[in-house]
C-alpha cells in the first residue's frame, strides 16, 4: 500500500493545550437573603378601644363572637386572614382572605393555626376585638393563665396578697 502523498507546504501541528489557569482564592459564597415574616403592625390601644369576650370552640374550630364581629363591621361572608403571631391567632380583614365568617357569625379557626397555639375544643379562648385596627386577636387560655400567673406571682411575691 501507498502512503497518500502530503501536499506540499503541509506540516503537523502538535496537539493545542491550554496554559494552566494561575491559582486564585474561591469566592466566600453569598448568605441567602431572609423571607420576609408576616409581622403584624404593632397595635397600641387605649382600654376603651378593647372589647373583649370569651368563647369556647366547638370540635371543627369554630367560635361564636357576634358580639365582637358586630362593632368591627364584620358581617357574615367577611373574608379573613388568620394568622398565627406569638401564641395567639391574630384575624383581620381581607378581601383575598382564604376564610369567612359563617352565615351565624362563627369565626371558624383554622386547625394548624389552633394546633400552633394549643387552642384545643371546648377550652375558652379571650377575644380582643381591636376595633380601630379592624382586628380581632384569639388568645388561647394557656396564654392568658400564664400572664396572669406571672402578675399573681410577683404580687404575692411583693407581699399585696395574704
Amino acid at each position: 500500500m501507498t502512503q497518500p502523498s502530503r501536499l506540499q507546504g503541509e506540516q503537523l501541528v502538535r496537539p493545542l493545550v491550554p496554559a494552566a489557569l494561575p491559582t486564585r482564592p474561591r469566592p466566600c459564597p453569598r448568605p441567602m437573603p431572609a423571607l420576609p415574616v408576616h409581622v403584624p403592625p404593632p397595635v397600641f390601644a387605649a382600654a376603651q378601644d378593647v372589647l373583649l369576650g370569651m368563647a369556647f370552640p366547638s370540635s371543627c374550630g369554630r367560635v361564636t363572637a357576634q358580639q365582637l364581629l358586630h362593632p368591627l363591621g364584620w358581617e357574615p361572608g367577611r373574608r379573613l386572614d388568620i394568622q398565627p403571631h406569638e401564641g395567639m391567632l391574630v384575624v383581620g380583614s381581607a378581601h383575598d382572605g382564604r376564610h369567612q365568617i359563617g352565615s351565624r357569625g362563627e369565626l371558624p379557626l383554622p386547625a394548624p393555626a389552633r394546633r400552633m397555639c394549643g387552642i384545643k375544643p371546648g377550652q375558652p379562648v379571650l377575644l380582643a376585638a381591636l376595633v380601630t385596627h379592624d382586628l380581632l386577636v384569639v388568645h388561647p387560655a394557656g396564654t392568658v393563665i400564664r400572664l396572669l400567673a406571672d402578675l399573681h406571682t410577683r404580687l404575692a411575691g411583693a407581699g399585696h396578697v395574704r
